[in-house]
């Protein structure tokens, strides 16, 4: 078994600025600039045949290079539940799109549909119990968030796997888009 999901990377000069908003909430696990991703597709853990035909239906997938700008900041959960926090994605057709495709070859691969709405987000720090009001603050503090654009021109096939220190990723195989 493999666990497996697709992305977009994060470019290091855009994450070194997510860097600088790790702090204010107390017991947070930040994620180091290495793990920064704006997922597309969770996939989650497969046999090694599933994940062959993921690839093979994801290296069809055709679709042009766009630019993406991360803006504003939230979390996810609610009081006692709230379990991350995130800088998000300015709405943007070419991500959607790109979303869908990969979604399409979740399916081409017989995978269970993603019954989840799609919220473009960047994991900055995971949660257990946080104080609410800490978290209120920070959301305060970043919300204004707004990134340079970055070029999105491929996306990747990654496993995660756990470690001590939380989700470690490898980039198995990415995939170039067009132009």
């Amino acid at each position: 078994m493999i666990r497996l999901f697709t992305a977009i990377a994060i470019p290091p000069d855009i994450g070194r600025g997510l860097l600088s908003r790790q702090h204010g909430i107390e017991g947070a696990r930040w994620r180091p600039l290495e793990a920064f991703h704006i997922t597309l597709r969770f996939v989650g853990d497969v046999q090694e045949p599933v994940a062959a035909d993921l690839d093979e239906a994801l290296a069809q997938i055709t679709a042009p290079a766009f630019d993406l700008t991360l803006a504003g900041a939230g979390h996810f959960g609610e009081g006692a539940d709230i379990h991350a926090v995130w800088a998000g994605v300015e709405d943007s057709v070419p991500l959607r799109r790109l979303q869908k495709a990969n979604e399409g070859a979740a399916r081409a691969a017989e995978l269970k549909p993603e019954s989840r709405l799609y919220t473009p987000h960047v994991t900055l720090a995971y949660l257990k119990r946080p104080a609410a009001p800490e978290v209120g603050a920070w959301i305060q503090a970043n919300n204004l968030l707004h990134a340079p654009s970055f070029r999105v021109d491929r996306f990747g096939l990654y496993s995660s796997w756990q470690t001590r220190e939380g989700s470690a990723y490898r980039l198995e195989r990415d995939y170039p888009l067009a132009g």
